[in-house]
């Protein structure tokens, strides 16, 4: 047995060396810078949400809608620049990205002096978010097939980026008030955009342009749609609590601004660093599989927050649920490229409009229900059946993918489906 045991940690450590001589790394660190500062550009409004709603006295309904609308933002503009990653290369995309992130930004900085400009600034920040359709098929196309989940993961681990923004955003708005923070933000904002345009570089081989038919037959497909469901609730789910969960322990608990962002954090930190393991276990085990069991976790998780415990058990509750959803964004991006290969840009584009309209879902909901009910406790279980539902459709369609397009639970098969 340890004969054993020994062979498989020199496979696994080869593996590991094979991946690093693999591909073209400051490629994989450009799209992960790139989808880091954006992130941290894209939830801006969530980082500072308590400091934005103390200003101008914002309903709860108000709340979930302005903390929402960089999502919602994000999901229609992740459709146009998912094609264009595929029409005229990830590289060009991912400069003309994070030229117009700076706009928000700036808006944020100079103009934002009512609840009707923060709402067009809380849309047009969406750019930021619409980076993760560069960064991801940027990074996954240097990597052959059974590297690819955790390429993608590493470029994922970018949306660490909203940790950033809920951690230090409260804390900077608190000495220099929250415009000037949108300000610093174009500091990291540049310094990353001259890193990305001098070392990165498009994958050799890089698909051929796709026309915009085959985007609306790829968006067609009922797998994309079963896809986007499944990526809906995982990273709408994460993205949505990374938004608004400051602002909801702020009100359920009373708690300051400044300690409410950094409790959120956590949950963002958990989610942000499991995507890559997410992919890397998805390699081994299966993305079906693990699949499988966070959907089930997933449910139970927030079903327990929703009974709205005392705070210490509700923040584990938070934090353990968004590390599920960050594992279940990598197992998610583990099974895509298996799917639609050289298509995988758009996508990429598909999957992650329907992640962040579940993350507009999620906060908008909950503000809402929460200026109806009282509570935030029904939005909470609606979270929890919606991931019942994506456990039982994919325990359906999982017998039709399985040997078709993909192995047995979920590993890698020679032959993917174009």
């Amino acid at each position: 047995m340890n004969c054993c045991m020994l062979t498989k940690n020199i496979q696994s450590d080869n593996e590991a060396k094979t991946f690093w001589q693999m591909g073209h790394l400051p490629t994989l660190i450009g799209a992960f810078l790139c989808f880091c500062v954006c992130s941290m550009c894209w939830l801006l409004i969530g980082g500072l949400g308590n400091h934005i709603a103390a200003e101008f006295k914002l309903s709860p309904s108000q709340k979930g809608l302005l903390t929402a609308l960089p999502l919602l933002g994000g999901g229609v503009l992740r459709l146009p620049f998912g094609w264009m990653s595929d029409a005229i290369g990830a590289k060009r995309t991912g400069v003309i990205v994070l030229g117009l992130t700076a706009m928000p930004v700036l808006m944020g900085w100079l103009w934002a002096n009512s609840y009707a400009s923060l709402l067009v600034i809380a849309f047009l920040l969406g750019i930021g978010g619409a980076s993760f359709v560069v960064a991801l098929p940027m990074a996954s196309r240097w990597y052959p097939p059974h590297f690819q989940g955790f390429a993608m993961g590493l470029a994922g681990l970018g949306l660490t980026g909203t940790l950033i923004t809920t951690f230090f955003a409260p804390k900077l708005a608190e000495q220099v008030g929250w415009h000037s923070v949108f300000g610093l933000s174009l500091i990291p904002l540049a310094l990353v955009a001259v890193l990305f345009i001098a070392f990165t570089k498009d994958a050799p081989g890089t698909p051929r342009k796709q026309t915009l038919s085959e985007f609306l037959d790829v968006l067609r497909e009922r797998d994309m749609v079963l896809f986007s469901l499944f990526y809906g609730v995982t990273f709408g789910g994460f993205v949505g609590f990374a938004s608004y969960l400051s602002i909801l322990l702020g009100d359920q608990y009373g708690l300051t601004k400044v300690h409410a962002g950094e409790l959120a954090a956590l949950g963002v930190m958990a989610g942000s660093l499991m995507r890559p393991l997410g992919g890397l276990l998805s390699d081994r085990i299966g993305g079906i599989r693990m699949l499988n069991i966070l959907f089930g976790v997933v449910a139970l998780l927030t079903m327990g927050v929703a009974q709205l415990p005392a705070l210490p058990f509700a923040v584990t509750l938070f934090v353990a649920a968004m590390a599920c959803l960050g594992l279940g964004n990598g197992s998610v991006f583990q099974l895509m490229p298996h799917r639609y290969g050289k298509r995988v840009g758009v996508a990429t584009g598909i999957l992650g409009a329907a992640g962040s309209f579940g993350g507009f879902f999620l906060p908008t909901l909950l503000g809402w229900l929460k200026q109806v009910s009282g509570s935030y406790a029904s939005g909470l279980a609606m979270l929890a059946a919606l991931a019942v539902v994506a456990l039982v459709i994919l325990s359906v369609v999982q017998t039709e993918w399985v040997g078709v397009w993909i192995g047995k639970h979920g590993r890698v098969k020679e032959a993917n489906a174009v």
